[in-house]
């Protein structure tokens, strides 16, 4: 089985671009933390890196609630962090520290988009300091760095150790309790740190969690089902939503079909295709410069090999593959970019720090950069979800730049080193190849792990053995350790509560019962004193607002609750609600249909229009529908019920709720005036302590019905 050799790589990650893959040493001031912790009194940070912490600004403010901020750093690092302290009359003694995706910016906390999503806010309503840090800085985060293990844990945990020292002069007491939380490649940072060191943190909540395989074959099975599905996207969907026939197959060809099926069993859930149209290529965008860098070989072997796609059915990428000559007429600025309206980043939306989009972040956007091309020649259309500018004369000749779309006769650049792009010039000429991202596609195919990874045995023979050639090293637990510091072994102290979204595209929902397997192996019969799953329903991979309200709902109220409950643990003993039943069906996760069952924190929502999930009417027909919602034993009460008929996203009906309901059924009625094929949806809200005027800890999900007008 190919083995990977991290010492040798540098590899450009979702998290660490370009990381010099170093040894992940454990923490070795575990031991001195673990007596802190004894004692209940915080102390100097013992790393020796971390020696020196400094404060440059201490100050009372208001906004978006009162709270003492405290920024600072560590003499000789590039390091900072922002501790938020609540008046003393709030502090309950204890602490919240958020890690982002990458080592990021350590005032991410004062830009809160939502009310929802205001971690400040949440942090301080919930007795608790916030801590953030910028991992490190950019000398971690950036090209060239050498320890990954500064912006895994090590900066995280020197803030937190020296928070305890602050809290202590301003509040007194004891030492603080300490909880991390952070998503996707944030997720592997808390996992990192909390199985890296002793005595830091209390306990965690990871979410949207991807396992040590999930780099870059989580993107590169989504992209092969991408290029050959792209014009049967519309009825794969219908398939899938209420009332549909169930069946996404059908009418599709035998490459088509099995393509999905190659994705499906790899863990994609097939509901989640609803946002075909925008999802792209996500992560990868960051990823690509590592795989290419740390496995070459397999970019000419593909075309030039047996086993491989590209030589064994070069026929599938007829009318895919562009090799397309040309020059540059002009070079094209950011500013340049934003009067001409062009798109240039490799995500849509802002860039703030959230879990779909921090690792655009490494994408220079300043005015002067250089962020695009005016080619010659426009190319021939072709789908095109990537591809490389490769340049041949001038001051940047040799150079390969990755290209993330193209609009005409302008290649947009992905996520590049600025000083290379800065050399491009009018006349270069250059070659524009998406090759490599075509044979991107089937990597995962080659990249077959244990048996453990039960996905992959659809590339396993009869025999166990791999159906394809094998690269000689898997990148995934490369990738994960550059991340995380450590690939995950479920070996920590504390308490953990994982969440993870049932419709995640990026980590598959299946990526938290391995994780899970992980926890089990090590804790054995005590691992419910130590561990909850709690899966969210009709969510997806980022932390932000829904890009869908009818299809999906943000699991960061869940997130929220996770933290409450985690807190009362660890420092009362009182259990939170059980993990969530599920089962592993092929590559799928399923969850039982009712709450009672199904266990968890997210209410269950049972939809019915004319008794089933479909109905047929005529245009001004009242339709009555009918909703049951039901909350989880132990998991709080219903407080909102909201009605959307239209697909316009806004739930503007409100059906009433008894207080401290933890089961209720609704009815509505509404008249469609016109024909077309609708998706009324209900929204329920569920609170643990049923408070309905709290913005913190709401809980949702959705029930979906189909009414066709005629």
């Amino acid at each position: 089985m190919p083995s990977a050799n991290p010492s040798r790589l540098k590899l450009a990650g979702l998290l660490t671009v370009t990381a010099a893959m170093a040894m992940a040493a454990i923490d070795h001031s575990a031991a001195n933390a673990q007596s802190v912790a004894a004692k209940q009194e915080p102390a100097a940070v013992p790393d020796a890196t971390f020696a020196e912490p400094y404060i440059d600004i201490d100050e009372w403010r208001d906004a978006p609630v009162r709270h003492r901020y405290v920024h600072g750093g560590f003499k000789g690092t590039d390091t900072r962090f922002s501790f938020y302290f609540p008046p003393k009359d709030q502090y309950q003694g204890r602490f919240f520290q958020h890690f982002t995706p990458a080592p990021d910016n350590e005032n991410l906390a004062q830009r809160a988009t939502t009310p929802t999503n205001d971690k400040l806010s949440f942090a301080i309503a919930s007795g608790a300091y916030f801590v953030e840090t910028n991992g490190g800085g950019p000398a971690v985060a950036g090209y060239g760095s050498s320890d990954p293990t500064i912006g895994a844990y090590r900066a995280n945990a020197a803030a937190a150790q020296y928070s305890r020292v602050v809290a202590v002069k301003m509040y007194g007491g004891k030492r603080p309790y300490g909880y991390a939380y952070g998503g996707s490649g944030g997720g592997y940072r808390t996992v990192g740190s909390m199985e890296n060191t002793r005595g830091v943190w209390d306990g965690a909540v990871p979410y949207v969690l991807g396992s040590s395989m999930a780099i870059p074959n989580s993107f590169t099975v989504r992209m092969h089902a991408m290029r050959l599905l792209q014009d049967k996207f519309p009825q794969i969907v219908d398939a899938m939503e209420p009332g549909g026939s169930g069946d996404p197959y059908v009418g599709l060809s035998a490459e088509q079909a099995s393509a999905l099926r190659e994705v499906t069993r790899m863990g994609f859930p097939p509901k989640s295709w609803f946002g075909w149209k925008t999802m792209g290529i996500h992560g990868f965008a960051a990823l690509y410069g590592g795989v290419l860098m740390a496995d070459p070989g397999y970019f000419t072997d593909f075309w030039t090999k047996p086993g491989y796609l590209g030589f064994d059915h070069p026929e599938s990428f007829a009318g895919y593959r562009l090799q397309h000559e040309t020059a540059i007429s002009a070079p094209i600025t950011a500013a340049e970019a934003a009067r001409l309206k062009i798109h240039t980043g490799v995500t849509d939306g802002k860039v703030q720090g959230n879990v779909d989009d921090s690792f655009a972040a490494l994408q220079g956007k300043e005015a002067k950069n250089v962020v695009a091309v005016r080619l010659a020649k426009a190319p021939p259309r072709v789908q095109f979800l990537g591809g490389d500018l490769m340049v041949k004369s001038g001051a940047a000749k040799g150079a390969r730049l990755t290209v993330s779309r193209i609009e005409g006769d302008v290649a947009v650049l992905g996520i590049v080193d600025p000083a290379v792009a800065a050399k491009l010039a009018a006349g270069d000429e250059v070659s524009l190849d998406n090759s490599n991202f075509l044979a991107a596609q089937t990597y995962h195919r080659h990249q077959v792990p244990g048996p453990e990874f039960k996905v992959w045995n659809q590339f396993r023979g009869a025999d166990g053995k791999p159906l394809y050639p094998q690269r000689p090293m898997l990148l995934g637990p490369v990738f994960t350790q550059a991340t995380a510091g450590s690939v995950p072994k479920g070996n920590f102290d504390g308490k953990m509560i994982l969440v993870e979204s049932l419709w995640d595209r990026e980590a598959f929902p299946w990526s938290a019962d391995w994780y899970r397997g992980l926890v089990t192996a090590h804790f054995g019969a005590a691992t419910d004193d130590h561990f909850r799953l709690w899966y969210t329903d009709h969510a997806l991979h980022g932390d932000s607002d829904p890009e869908d309200p009818t299809h999906t709902i943000t699991y960061v109220p869940v997130l929220n609750q996770a933290l409450r409950d985690l807190a009362l643990w660890v420092e009362k003993g009182i259990a939170p609600p059980a993990s969530t039943s599920y089962r592993f069906d092929d590559g799928q996760i399923v969850v039982p249909a009712g709450a009672a069952d199904r266990h968890g924190v997210q209410p269950v929502i049972d939809l019915k229009v004319a008794g089933g999930l479909r109905a047929e009417v005529k245009a001004g027909q009242k339709v009555t529908f009918v909703g049951k919602i039901d909350v989880p034993p132990g998991a709080g009460a219903i407080v909102a019920a909201q009605w959307d008929f239209d697909g316009a996203g806004t739930f503007p009906v409100e059906s009433e709720i008894r207080s401290g309901a933890h089961s209720a059924t609704v009815t509505a009625t509404h008249t469609f005036a016109r024909p077309g094929t609708y998706f009324p949806t209900l929204r329920g809200t569920s609170q643990r302590e049923g408070d309905k005027n709290t913005p913190f800890a709401r809980i949702q999900n959705l029930g979906r019905v189909r009414v066709v007008v005629k």
